[in-house]
């Protein structure tokens, strides 16, 4: 901890007396009257947790924390997250019907909404950062002041929110593109490469809610033995290395990659560093984003343990709609752009995030709240015309044709009993033979690159309506061309696809799920319409409400746009993982990284090439894969703001609710690649044993 608390020394001392100040005014507070009910209570809490926070970060800066025992260390992280445990939310500020209720319709969301980001504190004492802790602080101070003299207008309280999250976005933001690229911000790294694993008092130093998941994985990770772990480490580090090799990327000018993972994976992470290392690459490990500004309603980006509280997550994502103005998104991308310029020599050295995703949580059913805030249709479409308008900053200095990535899945233990024997399959999954698919896959890409279009259609004796059809673009040299690229194990583990970005014109139908698994959410009776290649309408039955199902799909899926276009079709080959998934009763549990293998998919929302559409791709026969654009992507060349999206999701037809993929060529003939659910090409037939099985 010393070396990291080094980094702050300085900007800790300049700071220091405006901490001390602002935490001596706070900690006054539960002894005056000046403010009256309801709102007393809500800053007396504010001011309890704020004595936390002080007491959290003396013991982290003196580093007394390292002498607590296991059980003083799950104390505390239960006290610090307590309030928005499920158990005690609903009696929280941080619950945005709470707030309402004790401070009313106008003010109660703008406190909760505040009262969520302040703890963030959390994570700032703990990485030692006393001026994201004093910027709150006096935040809170100016709000309080405002209640002294009485009940003030919710809009001079949402003005001075507005004003604190607009004024530090050169802080918030700076910070959050520096630590995606500055390996000398090493706060986990040195947990990882320093602590004794053996040791679980390790996962407590991180800053995250630790619930009996990381726990049981951290304890079941050093109960494998040392050659297993390299195996699941390599698997991993070796398809990022293989990744810039398909993609004919010099990974030999980078200096620096990313992990992404959630903890208890420590005992892997550290393997993958070392063998990084090897590779000349040096690991960045940043947290998910805490600062709203910084934050993706949708995911978390970086390193994070799981969420105390998934309901409060969902009902603060949307808490910009407080600030979110014109004006607010062109400071953010001024910021955005001085940024990247200060951090211009990392970027160049930055070859791209690898990723360890885990899976088996229960499918989370949000509770769609009117107190919680919503973007309202023109704070969307300024979200969407700053990711639009930040991808090509993004892409200055970090060229999307330079770089590369990898995603890795691994179970955890809430899967259930077998947990053990799932994760062994799962090493099993991820460890296929790459030779073996690469040649089985040909076999279907060569059938493929016949045809004009694609047909797939649902087993209707298994309710799956989809009727879909999928046009293709032209190959003027079939010896030297081909549309869909032979997917094995690199970027994306395990293997098991091959896609292609299908002309928009003329692709239409009916994609038809009973449930799909797309991020944290489980969808039911998903239904989505296409025409020309662009959604047309959509439906799932999660809620009672239709339109509330289609609110969380456009919301989800769509990332609030009001249409995207079909920017992938796939044909997962994937049937070892299927058949995993049916013995074990997991299918539902699975990540779309591996659910995608396992039947065809299409993904909605940018193509597979997006920000690399000029730079030439290749099969390992050595044909080029010359599907890399769309209508859509093409308009880069005249307006690159409405060339993209932002996004690219996946959406999964499994094999037992399939039907029948039929390629269809210019001259009328069908050629079959799926029937009734079993793969009928030559030399595909290994496929089917797994299915059979």
């Amino acid at each position: 901890m010393v070396k990291y608390q080094e980094l702050w020394n300085e900007e800790n001392t300049n700071i220091r007396e405006r901490y001390d100040l602002a935490m001596e005014r706070i900690l006054e507070i539960p002894s005056e009257e000046r403010v009256a009910e309801p709102y007393r209570s809500y800053f007396n809490q504010m001011a309890a947790f704020t004595a936390q926070i002080e007491e959290l970060a003396r013991l982290q800066l003196r580093e007394d924390l390292d002498g607590f025992t296991l059980e003083e260390l799950q104390q505390l992280n239960h006290k610090l997250y307590a309030d928005i445990l499920p158990e005690h939310y609903a009696e929280s500020y941080a619950d945005p019907v709470y707030a309402v209720r004790m401070l009313g319709a106008d003010l109660g969301p703008l406190l909760s909404a505040f009262y969520a980001q302040f703890r963030a504190a959390i994570v700032f004492a703990y990485e030692c950062r006393l001026t994201d802790i004093t910027i709150l602080c006096e935040t809170l101070i100016e709000i309080y002041n405002m209640f002294e003299d009485g009940e003030p207008q919710a809009r001079a309280v949402r003005d001075v929110l507005y004003w604190f999250f607009s004024d530090y976005t050169d802080v918030t933001l700076t910070y959050r593109i520096r630590e995606q690229l500055d390996p000398g911000l090493s706060f986990a790294k040195d947990i990882i490469m320093e602590s004794d694993l053996n040791d679980l008092r390790y996962l407590y130093r991180f800053g995250e809610y630790i619930s009996d998941s990381e726990l049981q994985i951290a304890s079941y990770l050093n109960s494998l033995p040392e050659e297993t772990i390299e195996k699941m480490a390599s698997t991993y580090t070796e398809g990022y290395r293989k990744g810039f090799e398909v993609m004919g990327r010099d990974l030999s000018k980078k200096k620096t990659v990313s992990i992404r993972y959630e903890l208890g994976f420590e005992r892997m992470i550290r393997a993958a560093i070392r063998q990084f290392e090897e590779m000349g690459l040096e690991v960045i490990l940043y947290r998910a984003a805490v600062w709203s500004v910084t934050m993706s309603p949708n995911r978390k980006i970086g390193y994070h343990g799981t969420s105390a509280n998934m309901q409060f997550d969902y009902d603060h994502r949307y808490d910009q709609a407080i600030y979110l103005d014109k004006a607010f998104k062109e400071r953010k991308l001024a910021v955005l752009r001085t940024a990247y310029e200060n951090c211009k020599k990392q970027a160049t050295e930055y070859a791209g995030p690898a990723v360890v995703e885990t899976f088996g949580e229960d499918g989370f059913e949000p509770v769609n709240k009117p107190e919680a805030y919503a973007l309202s249709e023109k704070q969307e479409e300024l979200q969407i015309a700053y990711s639009n308008e930040a991808m090509p900053v993004v892409n200055q200095y970090i060229p999307g044709d330079e770089t590369s990535f990898t995603i890795i899945a691994f179970p955890v233990p809430a899967i259930g009993k077998d947990f053990a024997e799932i994760f062994h399959e799962t090493i099993r999954i991820n460890t296929l033979d790459y030779e073996e698919y690469k040649k089985i896959q040909q076999n279907l890409v060569d059938v493929l690159d016949q045809a004009e279009y694609v047909t797939v259609t649902g087993n209707a004796g298994a309710g799956n309506e989809t009727q879909m059809k999928i046009f293709l673009h032209t190959l003027t040299d079939q010896a030297k061309q081909t549309n869909f690229e032979n997917c094995v194990a690199d970027v994306n583990i395990p293997v098991g696809e091959v896609f292609t970005s299908p002309v928009l014109a003329g692709t239409e139908g009916l994609l038809h799920v009973s449930q799909v698994y797309i991020g944290d959410f489980q969808f039911k009776n998903f239904r989505m319409e296409f025409k020309d290649g662009k959604i047309t309408n959509y439906s799932c039955d999660n809620f009672s409400d239709p339109e509330e199902g289609k609110k969380l799909i456009r919301q989800q899926i769509l990332k609030n746009h009001d249409t995207l276009p079909m920017g992938e079709f796939a044909i997962g080959t994937n049937t070892t993982a299927y058949a995993v998934a049916q013995k074990y009763g997991i299918m539902d549990k699975f990540p779309i990284l591996i659910a995608e293998k396992t039947g065809p998919h299409f993904a909605v929302g940018d193509t597979c090439y997006s920000w690399s559409e000029d730079s030439a791709v290749y099969n390992p026969d050595g044909k080029e894969i010359i599907a890399r654009d769309n209508e859509i992507s093409l308009l880069r060349k005249e307006d690159v703001s409405k060339a993209y999206f932002g996004c690219h999701t996946d959406i999964t037809i499994p094999y037992s609710e399939l039907g029948d993929i039929t390629a269809v060529c210019r001259d009328g003939r069908k050629l079959p690649l799926i029937q009734n659910g079993r793969f009928v090409v030559a030399g595909t037939e290994k496929l089917n044993e797994e299915l059979d099985g």
